[in-house]
């Protein structure tokens, strides 16, 4: 079985000694001479590379050194030029501190709270702090907050967010750390601690998607994901509480429990409430930053649910992007997996590590000629200026607070160049969407219809033989669920495959709904020369009608990013977050990506969670 992950190749970063090594500057190569591997946070970080690695480094900083004094007058200067960044014909040291400002390095004062990929890479790359200090760092903040009352108020509760940790974590971070000693940065993941949601197949933490009666579920191998992030060398640090068998939007599940016994994810931001699901556990272990990158899975909203309830970044990618391989599944025909982090930055990132073609998941060939070297070549902050973005009124709720972000968030979506536009949408359209646009939201999930028949998949393909609990009925015999859910259990277990085959086959009715609903959001987006469709991702902890349908009843990416926060005058619910989610074309999710980071950094409408601040 062959996999393809995206790895960057690059040259080692040395960063010490560098004043020092700039006397003895090679002759320059000229980036144009050979083909560049892709470089990490293009264009930012990789425009005035001198030596073709698609990086600024030391190695740069010693060809601008050697060629000091050169002018436009100069036969050298062809493969000089770009680094006059000044434009004034003369390379100077004014050019040479401009080029070493594009560099990965920072020996400032390292804080993890909040910390992103690159304020984490710089600091390691400077030596103010290693992989290991970092994730050991999580690890204590896991331990101090995660099952801790640490609020107080009313209602509060423990986090809950966390359902295991790796016990070789800190022996992947001491490879990372002996990889950046040896070769430098190697990717903008090498060293940063990961979260996944326990439905990800991991060789060194069970994976019990939720229940009690898969605390025996120790794999052989991680799913296709996991391995991309692996082979950039991410540390992998925890499993995520998540909704048992990723059901529902509350996280409530009985992992490591006694028969009967459940348990609810909370919100950092008022834990008297939900974090959201079915990735609830990613959303808050990421809100409180107890690790660097969080992913989840998607099906009918679980990624985008817990990020706008916890004020993150959420990627529910195109299905086909990246493999669901073992990945415990709930409805193939609608399951991804995606980031969930505290910037957009850390979403690209995150995404570039995971996508590649997988002959165990076939859906991934649609990708084949349809990825960038790199989504954060996107993250351009002027990527709003020109765009022309959509929306369904109807898709805007009557929620005070979701009303006044949208206001605020269209004033700044126009200030910042881009068009907004009404859009109204096609009300008739053909027998299986009889009501055109309204029949794409209102399609049911198939997790119903589903969920038997792909989980018997993954059992036999995956689940681990010490588990004894290996159908549906079994998993109701064992008693070691969360036992409020038993109907559902029975009402999934009693499907059969002629009903499957009927609703997800080549030819069933859901599989009919979702390609034409490609095909209508589509045409919309074309219509109406859109570069985006946009909409609220919910209100304050709670969804507004079917507008999470969208995304995964067309099979379109979706971006959600934090539009700002409830206040008092709203008289909803004071301090809760509300995200945007933009949807695009099919693989449209760098374009997506670039229009959130616009967003974020003219906004920058997240905020941390007062009670998880900084360990004493």
């Amino acid at each position: 079985m062959t996999r393809t992950h995206r790895r960057a190749g690059i040259a080692a970063l040395t960063l010490t000694g560098v004043v020092g090594a700039l006397a003895a500057a090679p002759a320059a190569t000229g980036a144009t001479e050979a083909p560049a591997p892709s470089g990490f946070l293009a264009p930012y970080y990789t425009e005035l590379d001198l030596t073709g690695d698609a990086q600024v480094t030391a190695d740069d900083l010693a060809v601008l050194a050697g060629s000091l004094g050169l002018t436009s007058d100069d036969e050298a200067w062809k493969d000089i030029a770009l680094a006059d960044t000044d434009g004034d014909g003369t390379l100077t040291v004014a050019d040479l501190a401009a080029v070493s400002q594009r560099m990965v390095y920072d020996d400032g004062p390292f804080e993890l709270v909040e910390a992103t990929t690159v304020d984490m890479q710089a600091a390691m790359n400077a030596g103010v702090t290693t992989s290991v200090e970092i994730t050991q760092e999580y690890l204590d903040r896991i331990a101090a907050y995660d099952r801790t009352l640490v609020d107080t108020a009313a209602g509060g509760r423990p986090l809950a967010s966390i359902i295991s940790t790796s016990d070789v974590a800190l022996d992947a971070a001491k490879q990372a750390d002996a990889v950046r000693a040896e070769d430098g940065m190697t990717s903008m993941l090498l060293g940063v601690p990961v979260a996944v949601k326990d439905n990800y197949d991991t060789v060194d933490m069970v994976t019990t998607a939720g229940c009690g009666c898969w605390d025996d579920n120790q794999t052989a191998t991680d799913a296709t994901m996991v391995e991309g992030l692996r082979a950039d060398g991410a540390v992998i640090l925890a499993k995520a509480s998540l909704d048992e068998f990723a059901f529902g939007f509350a996280s409530e599940f009985s992992s490591h429990q006694a028969a009967g016994s459940s348990t609810l994810v909370a919100s950092p931001y008022s834990t008297s409430r939900t974090a959201g699901g079915s990735s609830g556990g990613t959303g808050a272990a990421i809100a409180a930053n107890l690790a660097g990158i969080g992913f989840g899975t998607d099906t009918g909203g679980s990624i985008r649910v817990p990020s706008s309830y916890n004020q993150l970044v959420g990627v529910r990618p195109t299905v086909g992007l990246a493999s669901r391989d073992g990945i415990v599944p709930l409805a193939l025909s609608q399951d991804t997996g995606g980031p969930m982090t505290r910037t957009v930055t850390d979403a690209a990132v995150a995404l570039d590590a995971v996508v590649g073609t997988d002959p165990a998941d076939p859906v991934t060939f649609r990708q084949e000629g349809q990825v960038p070297a790199s989504y954060t070549q996107y993250l351009d902050a002027d990527a709003l200026d020109g765009a022309r973005i959509g929306y369904v009124p109807s898709m805007l709720g009557n929620n005070a607070t979701t009303l006044r972000l949208w206001a605020e968030t269209r004033a700044t979506l126009e200030s910042l160049g881009a068009t907004v536009v009404e859009v109204t949408p096609p009300t008739s359209y053909s027998p299986v969407l009889p009501n055109g646009f309204a029949s794409v939201l209102s399609e049911g999930s198939g997790s119903t219809n589903e969920f038997r028949h792909d989980l018997e998949e993954y059992v036999a393909n995956h689940l681990s033989p010490a588990v004894t609990a290996r159908t549906i009925p079994e998993i109701i015999a064992a008693g070691r669920f969360v036992t409020s859910r038993q109907s559902t259990y029975e009402s999934r277990a009693a499907v059969t495959e002629e009903t499957y085959e009927a609703w997800a086959g080549p030819t069933g009715t859901h599989t009919a709904v979702l390609a034409e609903g490609k095909t209508l959001v589509e045409a919309m987006l074309d219509d109406a020369d859109l570069d985006a469709l946009v909409y609220p991702s919910g209100n304050p902890y709670g969804t507004i009608g079917t507008n999470l349908r969208l995304s995964p009843n067309t099979g379109l990416p979706a971006v959600t990013v934090p539009m700002g926060q409830a206040t008092e005058a709203d008289g909803t619910i004071p301090g809760a977050g509300v995200n945007l989610e933009l949807l695009g074309r099919d693989f449209d999710e760098g374009p997506l990506l670039g229009l959130a980071y616009a967003l974020e950094q003219a906004t920058h409408a997240r905020t941390t969670p007062a009670l998880y601040g900084p360990l004493g």
